[in-house]
């Protein structure tokens, strides 16, 4: 990354710090990280994704099945939490131990909405930073990007245990040639500290109510993120499409705004039309709401919680 980026991402970093005087335990952050899927999946309207309003692009998912997946999904993040605060420290060994954890919850996941998708990607996503967030211990003030670093280097070690791959995603990334979710956990989630995060807190210093502000979110990860669910679904045209519209509802003023609504209608129908869902940039708003909640975590072990 190059000076400037990394002073950048250091000055923001700052203005994500996460004061606390008590860290939260295993399983607070693993409610967390549950409530941010279920906050994601309630979060509308999402752009041909699951939502209050129907499925999206998706004909095996719907709300309450995504809610069943995030429900069903609490103990893995628990356990991948215990686990890498027991090993204290990113390790081969720890990455191994967290991908057999992983691989269950799959399971669980999978048991929970009769054989559908709805959260591997977040396992892994949300999963890593779980962990990374378990390490840092009662250090203050807590910073996302140190979060965000302590997972990378668990990503950075390889799965001396698993199966080769043959996932729509890596299917997608190979054929593309794109980073995929792999390479933004193993890059420090620069979507999510970088995109995300700072693109929720200055909808929110603009006066944009909370909703809205967590679409505009979406839409900024959505604008950059090469999305290997898109390209699976509808390859180039599909990513193109992905993209180019998240940035013209942002330069029309955001999803708040009248001709951002209008913008953002407009993505949906192109979307749907290709059958295209950018599941991938739900995963990493996911991420980016469990790492908001960890801002707002006090000593008393509460969170901030937004009616949407």
């Amino acid at each position: 990354m190059a000076p400037a980026a990394l002073l950048e991402r250091e000055v923001t970093a700052t203005r994500l710090a996460i004061s606390v005087r008590t860290a939260p335990s295993d399983a607070q952050l693993a409610r967390f990280a549950v409530t941010a899927l279920i906050e994601e999946a309630r979060l509308t309207p999402k752009p041909a994704l699951v939502d209050r309003r129907g499925s999206g692009a998706h004909r095996d998912l719907d709300l309450a099945t995504m809610l069943r997946s995030a429900h069903a999904l609490e103990p893995t993040f628990a356990a991948l939490a215990r686990a890498a605060r027991h090993r204290g420290e990113p390790s081969a060994l720890l990455r191994a131990e967290l991908a057999q954890i992983g691989r269950a919850g799959e399971q669980d996941m999978l048991h929970a909405t009769g054989g559908s998708n709805a959260h591997r990607g977040a396992i892994w996503i949300v999963g890593l930073l779980v962990a990374g967030a378990s390490m840092t211990g009662d250090a203050t003030p807590l910073n996302a990007s140190r979060v965000g670093t302590l997972a990378a280097q668990i990503a950075c070690f390889p799965d001396r245990f698993a199966a080769p791959s043959d996932s729509h995603g890596e299917r997608a990334r190979q054929r593309y040639q794109v980073g995929g979710a792999r390479r933004e956990a193993q890059d420090g989630f620069p979507h999510v500290i970088d995109i995300g995060l700072p693109a929720l807190l200055a909808a929110r210093a603009n006066g944009v109510g909370e909703n809205a502000a967590r679409i505009d979110a979406l839409l900024s990860i959505m604008a950059s993120l090469d999305d290997t669910c898109l390209l699976h679904r509808a390859g180039l045209p599909g990513l193109h499409a992905a993209q180019q519209g998240a940035r013209r509802v942002l330069q029309a003023g955001g999803s708040s705004t009248p001709d951002g609504y209008t913008a953002l209608v407009a993505l949906e129908h192109a979307l749907l039309s290709l059958n295209a869902s950018p599941g991938g940039a739900a995963d990493l708003l996911a991420a980016t709401l469990f790492l908001d909640m960890l801002a707002h975590h006090d000593a008393s072990g509460n969170s901030a919680s937004w009616n949407i």
